[in-house]
């Protein structure tokens, strides 16, 4: 299953989270692949695209950095699959 998730953390933190960043790297479970990360310095956000096969999984990668920020985890879907899914209703 997909995930994005989104961490914030307040500007007080930036330098703790790159640390954190260049020194530990991800801090992502071994059950938890990362497909992509992306940060907007200028907010305090960081955005990844993970895939992982349990929430519990989800979580613990969230754990690594929530004393730093928050974090917010959505599940999300392909966009054609979501379309695959809505074509077959009958409308």
């Amino acid at each position: 299953m997909l995930f994005m998730t989104v961490y914030s953390y307040p500007p007080s933190n930036r330098d703790e989270v790159i640390k954190r960043r260049l020194q530990k790297g991800p801090q992502l479970p071994d059950k938890v692949k990362l497909l992509g990360e992306w940060s907007y310095i200028a907010s305090g956000k960081v955005f990844r695209l993970i895939e992982a096969t349990e929430a519990a999984e989800v979580f613990k990668a969230a754990y690594a950095w929530s004393d730093l920020g928050t974090v917010e985890s959505y599940p999300v879907i392909e966009v054609e699959q979501v379309m695959g899914m809505v074509s077959a209703f009958d409308r």
